[in-house]
């Protein structure tokens, strides 16, 4: 499929646009379809499929909303995609001409199935990079959001069709992985109180935790011993200056990627895996921070600090001022992590023509410093910076690693599988424990996944657990739950998912019929969006809109009991409701059940 022939609510929303910027300039209001596309809306109150409020235009013009809607209206001509035109209450409100519609969608779905919703493949190449947090110890729920949202965005833009690689950036470098290595490099009996008392007494790893668990369980100990034991801040130091020098201490890549592995399954549980690691000591290997440093000693604003250190006066890129002066590398010469960053960084503008950082909002100097240092270098490309703002849990504080007042993701996790094992239970006494076990994990997984997704990243997320593990209301349950009934429906009707569906596109006649095929269409346009504008939270929208649709179509209009040539029909509808809902799903990294 090519151009736009795989969405079949295009053409529709095409004919609106024109037909309404061409009515609207012969209402003296000078616009073009283009602009009209932001204003468009799926109307809930009235039974239409789009709406175009005129309210502004009518501001704009000295002129009565509704009046403007009746005249804009009246001038609709007639369409093969439209089928009646109204204005009511300042809105121009249309319907689609659903024949059309009805077989373009259904045609679409059963052709494409898991496919449906997918774009035409493009050749611009995207690098997704998120996660990225320091190996030192298990992920806190503060950084899970980065990882959903950056997990989910490669989804859609794979779904859209570009080549997308997901990156996790491992600083197996800085202060942080030189803290852990200096732990774990010393012999358990010369280990200072304060760090061997957060061990078992005999130090082993306890039965059932993770390697990351036990690694990580004495760092925030040793990062405050650090700070007031000279000697031993003294010892980090060496290593990470060993480190930059590409001489790490014996057990250090072996211990920080233990630790990875650990973080690494915890997301898996997630459903979330990367396709590169890109190390941060191979910037130094190679010779790409040295390039970098060079580089920006040559430019406009380079300066040299009376200690030696390099920087860059970047007071004229907006900064803060205490943040104006970017030191680039340090009075001995080692580099720092902005100068490491920006290897990085120039490495994926040479592999891919698009390059996303998903990064927690503490991270918005950073971005800035980056940005000011591509300019200050004449570079012309740039990242886009999909800025996010933190989970917490009802009751908690803010959370850190090095201070020990995280919430591990494991606990998360678990406490959301048994508290979804717990809802199972109560709804299936017939299943098997095995069955309710693997649904419970798949539930309450998928809750937590939906709780991030569904929200804008620049908006804080508080998590509160009766609401994430509802079946009712915009939660992940509640879309498995739709596309499990819609499961059922077919198993019902002794159909497989996969049967040919014969349907007659002229026998759409019920209200709840034609809203949910309204939404089913509405599935690709929703990925070309997302893809384009990063908005992740559109699919989470659009997936409990559908799954409302779908709920309100099944409890309205009879598809089992229905006549033949209905049934025929509705049964269609129920096979392109699931078909779609589960792709959905999968987009969401949320798994669709058979049966809940």
């Amino acid at each position: 499929m090519t151009g736009h022939s795989h969405d079949p609510w295009k053409p529709v929303q095409d004919a609106v646009l024109a037909e309404a910027a061409a009515a609207l300039r012969a209402e003296g209001v000078d616009v073009d379809a283009t602009a009209l596309a932001n204003e468009l809306v799926v109307p809930t109150a009235v039974a239409a499929d789009l709406a175009l409020p005129m309210h502004r235009f009518a501001k704009a013009t000295g002129r009565d909303p509704t009046a403007l809607a009746e005249a804009v209206a009246a001038r609709f001509r007639p369409s093969s995609e439209i089928e009646r035109v109204e204005g009511l209450s300042g809105y121009v409100n249309v319907h689609a001409a659903f024949p059309d519609l009805a077989r373009r969608t259904l045609q679409l779905v059963f052709e494409g199935k898991e496919r449906y919703g997918n774009g035409p493949g493009r050749t611009e190449s995207v690098c997704v990079e998120h996660t990225s947090a320091n190996p030192t110890g298990p992920l806190h729920i503060g950084r899970v959001r980065g990882a959903v949202l950056g997990d989910t965005l490669a989804r859609i833009l794979r779904a859209a069709g570009y080549p997308t690689v997901t990156q996790y950036y491992v600083d197996d470098v800085g202060r942080a992985a030189a803290l852990i290595s200096w732990m774990w490099s010393k012999p358990l009996p010369s280990w200072p109180p304060e760090l061997r008392s957060t061990l078992p007494p005999d130090g082993a790893q306890p039965p059932g935790e993770k390697v990351d668990q036990y690694l990580g369980r004495p760092y925030p100990a040793a990062n405050a011993y650090v700070k007031t034991h000279p000697e031993a801040s003294a010892e980090v130091q060496q290593i990470s200056r060993d480190l930059e020098r590409g001489v790490p201490p014996p057990l250090h890549e072996t211990i920080l990627q233990q630790v990875l592995d650990g973080m690494l399954l915890s997301l898996g549980r997630l459903g979330i895996r990367f396709d590169e690691f890109a190390w941060e000591s191979t910037f130094l290997g190679d010779g790409s921070v040295d390039a970098v440093r060079e580089r920006l000693l040559r430019t406009p604003h380079a300066m040299t600090e009376e200690n030696g250190a390099h920087a860059i006066d970047a007071s004229s890129y907006g900064l803060p001022s205490e943040s104006a002066r970017i030191i680039v590398s340090r009075g001995d010469g080692t580099s720092l992590y902005v100068t490491r960053d920006v290897a990085y960084h120039l490495q994926k503008f040479s592999r891919f023509d698009r390059v996303i950082d998903v990064l927690g909002s503490d991270h918005v100097l950073h971005a800035r410093t980056l940005e000011a240092l591509f300019t200050e270098m004449d570079e012309a490309r740039r990242p886009e910076f999909l800025l996010y703002q933190f989970i917490t849990i009802a009751g908690g504080g803010k959370m850190s690693t090095r201070a020990g007042t995280a919430v591990s993701l494991d606990s998360l996790l678990d406490e959301a599988v048994r508290r979804a094992r717990v809802e199972v239970s109560q709804r299936r006494d017939d299943l098997p424990a095995e069955e309710i076990d693997r649904i419970a994990e798949k539930v309450g997984t998928g809750a937590i996944r939906y709780v991030i997704a569904r929200v804008a990243p620049e908006k804080g997320v508080k998590f509160q657990w009766e609401e994430a593990l509802s079946f009712e209301g915009r939660t992940g349950p509640f879309l498995q739950y739709a596309f499990a009934r819609a499961a059922a429906v077919l198993r019902k009707a002794g159909l497989s998912p996969h049967a040919p569906f014969p349907f007659d596109p002229t026998g759409f006649h019920e209200p709840g019929e034609r809203r949910l095929l309204r939404e089913i269409a509405r599935w690709p346009g929703t990925i070309d969006h997302a893809a384009s504008s990063g908005q992740v939270q559109g699919v989470g929208t659009y997936a409990h809109e559908l799954a409302e649709a779908f709920n309100s179509f099944y409890q309205s209009v009879p598809v089992l009991s229905s006549e033949p040539e209905l049934r025929t029909n509705r049964l269609a509808l129920v096979a392109a409701a699931r078909q779609t809902m589960g792709n959905a799903l999968r987009i969401l990294g949320i798994e669709p059940l058979e049966t809940m």
